[in-house]
Formats: structure tokens, C-alpha cells, sequence
């Protein structure tokens, strides 16, 4: 299975998992190192951990609704950094979870935290930055969080 064949299981499933609220921001997914997750060194790939990082983005649009709102007004979700420790490898169809976590915003960026588990260790750990960009430039996280809480009929404002 491809990765293309992972990201549509999670859009799938993610339609049917709860709806996700903006004070409650984590994606946990339960994954298996593929085949095709692979390096030379027969260990899942550096740079698809990353990658993986996006499936958990791509739960989280979908369940809070801001996929929706990003095909309407033709938003799009930019990685600006990211960073990943690496501190145990993950051999050829390992079970682990991943889950990520928006831990903060501010005037411009979305935070996130990312972390691999397997056989109860942290196997890798990060953090990324990212944004949300319109035809006229960045959307503040405020006007993104508003519209989310917007969509999902909440009017409380939250602080990042």
C-alpha cells in the first residue's frame, strides 16, 4: 500500500471518528512501517516520518471541519519548519502511534508537537510551524480558529 492508499484511508476514517473541538487539538493515529517506509538501512525512512506527520494534519482538518473550510475559500496549509529527533529506529512492519498536537498559536503560526511511539518508547519527537495561506497573504490563526468554531456552530474564543 502507497502512501497515496494511506492518505485515503485517513480521510476516509477520519469522516466517521468524532468531530474534534478547537480547545481539544490532537490527531492519534495507529500506523505499521510498510515496505515502501523503507531505507537502505531496512528501518523506516527519515524523511517518511515527516510525511506521516502530514497524514495526522489531513485527521485533523478533516475532523474539525477546517478542510471544508480551506476548499471554500481556497486556503492552503504550509509547512514553514519542522523539525523531528530521531532517538530509535522502526523496523519493517512495526506497529507504532503517531499523534500531533496544535500546542499554540500566535499572530501568524500554528505550533505543533509530533510523536512516534512503539512498544511504549518514543521513538522520534518534533515540532512544526505552519500557516495558513489566502489569495491575499497568511491568515491570522485567530480568523482561522473563529471560522472553524464558526462551522462547528461555537462562538467561544480561545487563546492560543
Amino acid at each position: 500500500m502507497n502512501l497515496y492508499l494511506r492518505m485515503l484511508w485517513v480521510l476516509l476514517s477520519s469522516l466517521w471518528k468524532p468531530q474534534m473541538k478547537v480547545d481539544a487539538l490532537t490527531s492519534t493515529l495507529h500506523q505499521r512501517v510498510l515496505p515502501n517506509d523503507l531505507d537502505l538501512n531496512l528501518h523506516m525512512n527519515n524523511g517518511r516520518f515527516l510525511t506521516v506527520c502530514d497524514l495526522n494534519r489531513v485527521d485533523l482538518f478533516v475532523r474539525t471541519g477546517l478542510a471544508a473550510l480551506m476548499m471554500k475559500n481556497k486556503w492552503a496549509p504550509i509547512i514553514v519548519r519542522h523539525t523531528m529527533d530521531y532517538k530509535k529506529a522502526l523496523p519493517p512492519f512495526r506497529k507504532y502511534t503517531v499523534s500531533m498536537t496544535i500546542s499554540r498559536w500566535d499572530e501568524k503560526y500554528f505550533y505543533a508537537t509530533h510523536q512516534f511511539i512503539s512498544n511504549g518508547k518514543v521513538v522520534a519527537e518534533g515540532e512544526s510551524t505552519a500557516v495558513i495561506l489566502g489569495k491575499q497573504g497568511v491568515i491570522a490563526p485567530a480568523q482561522v480558529i473563529e471560522a472553524v468554531n464558526a462551522r462547528q456552530g461555537r462562538t467561544e474564543a480561545l487563546q492560543g
